[in-house]
């Protein structure tokens, strides 16, 4: 064993690895077409990750800053907003007499409707599972390419069509879709019903649609990789929990998201062709429509069929690599590899069957209430079983502090705090009380949106080496993490109490309630978290764009010590990842602290009498 660990990597690689019969030049020299080739139509997976993480970095911040101009009027409605009126125009309406300028009220549901759509969508799941599956899957895996790289191209480059038209639906003179994130009807059934039901509406079901397309092509291509390209020896039970995560959010994908677009290609009929699925004795200005017999309680059951296994297919990607870096950085096994691979699987298949608690509301059956109570709770059970090993992964570890550890630690704490809120939620007598107020904007928000981001700055961190030949700085890296994990706290655990109170959500402002009045101070502070959250984000991104180009050099294949075969790839790999032959696998990915050795590789050969010790 001494002897193979001390070995020449590339020798080992070459005597022990697995020939595909796939060379540079049968994929690799046909795309080296100048810049246009290299960096936009890429077909290399690698590529395609970069590009689906820096449009989901710009998209992020422009969500997060919606998020601030909004969080700005309910925090401080009195202020003026008319510095912001450049950018907003007429969306900022000045009062003739006091001078001062506040937010169209039209528009602060546009922001809100917007913000959700563009974080659930083009940042989290975009973002999230298009970067690292198209970066781990064929260098985990030991493939050299996705089972169809044009494929892959395409699926980006419908994400990134699915932007510009969403983009675009942020200028029209209307003003952008403004009927909430989930698009209920008959607000976005009918372009009479509002401003923001109009253009900006069917902009956003087209851009939406076009997203679907892109989701569907990646997983389709994600999920063949996985089962008919692994080296030889990665069998399914040596995959690491990356390949299991990103695989079976794949599929949740694929099955989940054609529903979401059946409901959308209604709502078009609806509001163009004079359809009623979801629209029945309607009256606008008086005036009875001849819309009868739809209803839009089925719209929702559509909506949220997709709406919570999206919940599954956001956080499922950060709990794989949270599971990888953690392993790595304490220098461990990750505690119960197989209950972990079993718990994503039931985490998969139960989202399937819990959409109607976000329904609990609408009217359905107290009797069918019940049923989704009992799979709400019983969901809550793989979930706890992740996050006792992940604990029990750090317990007794050797742990480097350094930043992509932090932020899964991180991910742990925001994935406890907000998960047991869930639980609330999820039990209908409770939920009716607490429905639309802003304890589900706190819990929704913990567990989703900034557990989520938590995964995927660990991510970034710890494979940032690998994407660029360089690592981001430690320092920036460290406030960033501490900025970010202080400030998400104090913006949404005070929203806990706020909502347990009684305050609703998506309200304009809360000065003209007496009711409410106690909580201004409380929505200040709120507010001036949030800033300062948003300014560490950008920290984040000054630190990424400059590491690029001048961060510390990564001078070895493998800087972390890690097991997996994407660090036995050159230092910048070209398209086709290994020069020579695929390394093949003779063990599972997590042999840390083993026969004392601090790691043990998976290219390296079991020795006589030595165990899988999964």
């Amino acid at each position: 064993m001494a002897e193979l660990l001390n070995y020449d990597e590339d020798t080992l690689v070459k005597e022990q690895g697995y020939d595909d019969h796939f060379h540079d030049h049968h994929h690799g020299d046909r795309f080296k077409s100048g810049f246009i080739g290299h960096y936009i139509f890429s077909m290399d997976h690698k590529m395609i990750a970069k590009q689906f993480l820096i449009t989901g970095m710009f998209w992020a911040l422009i969500g997060a800053a919606m998020s601030i101009i909004f969080r700005m009027q309910l925090g401080f409605p009195e202020e003026s907003m008319t510095w912001i009126k450049p950018l907003l125009g007429k969306w900022i309406v000045v009062d003739p007499a006091t001078g001062i300028g506040s937010l169209a009220p039209e528009f602060y549901y546009a922001l809100v409707t917007m913000h959700g759509t563009i974080l659930v969508f083009f940042v989290l799941t975009a973002g999230l599972s298009g970067t690292f599956s198209n970066l781990l899957i064929p260098l985990q895996l030991g493939a050299r390419d996705m089972a169809s790289p044009f494929m892959n191209m395409l699926s980006y480059w419908f994400f990134f069509l699915a932007g510009a038209v969403m983009f675009y639906s942020l200028f029209v003179s209307t003003g952008p879709f403004a009927g909430g994130w989930t698009a209920y009807p008959p607000l976005s059934a009918l372009p009479q019903a509002s401003d923001g039901s109009g253009p900006g509406m069917t902009l956003w079901l087209l851009s939406l649609t076009l997203f679907v397309v892109s989701v569907l092509l990646g997983g389709i291509n994600y999920i063949t990789t996985v089962l008919n390209l692994r080296t030889k020896g990665m069998s399914l039970w040596r995959m690491p929990l990356t390949i299991w995560a990103f695989f079976v959010t794949a599929i949740l994908g694929l099955l989940s998201f054609p529903v979401l677009v059946s409901g959308f290609l209604m709502l078009m009929c609806d509001r163009g062709l004079g359809t009623s699925f979801f629209l029945s004795e309607i009256f606008v200005n008086g005036e009875a429509l001849p819309n009868v017999g739809g209803s839009p309680i089925l719209y929702q059951h559509l909506f949220w069929f997709l709406g919570h296994p999206e919940v599954y297919i956001i956080i499922l990607p950060a709990m794989g690599l949270v599971s990888e870096v953690l392993s790595v950085h304490a220098r461990k096994p990750i505690f119960g590899y197989k209950a972990m691979v079993y718990s994503i699987m039931a985490i998969g298949f139960l989202s399937f069957i819990v959409w109607a608690h976000h329904m609990f509301m609408s009217g359905v059956n107290p009797m069918i209430s019940n049923f989704f109570v009992v799979f709400t709770l019983i969901i809550a059970v793989p979930s706890a079983v992740k996050v006792f090993n992940w604990i029990t992964t750090l317990y007794g570890g050797n742990i480097r502090l350094n930043t992509p550890m932090l932020f899964s630690i991180g991910f742990v704490s925001m994935f406890i705090s907000g998960g047991l809120t869930g639980i609330f939620l999820g039990n209908s007598a409770i939920d009716i009380q607490m429905h639309d107020t802003y304890f589900v904007v706190a819990h929704f928000h913990i567990v989703m949106g900034v557990a989520a981001f938590f995964g995927m700055f660990a991510g970034i961190y710890h494979w940032f080496p690998k994407m660029y030949g360089r690592f981001m700085n430690e320092t920036l890296g460290k406030i960033h993490f501490w900025g970010t994990m202080i400030g998400a706290y104090a913006v949404f655990w005070p929203m806990h109490y706020i909502g347990m109170a009684g305050v609703p959500r998506r309200y304009y402002r809360f000065d003209s309630f007496d009711a409410f009045k106690d909580f201004t101070l409380m929505n200040q502070f709120i507010t001036i978290a949030a800033i300062v959250v948003f300014a560490v984000q950008v920290l984040f991104v000054v630190n990424f764009f400059y590491s690029i180009w001048y961060g510390r050099k990564m001078k070895t294949k493998n800087p972390w010590g890690a097991t997996t075969l994407e660090w036995t790839t050159d230092i910048e790999p070209g398209h086709g990842n290994w020069e020579g032959n695929i390394p093949s696998v003779h063990r599972w990915a997590y042999d840390y602290g083993k026969d004392g050795h601090e790691f043990i590789p998976q290219y390296v050969p079991l020795q006589e009498g030595e165990t899988d010790s999964h």
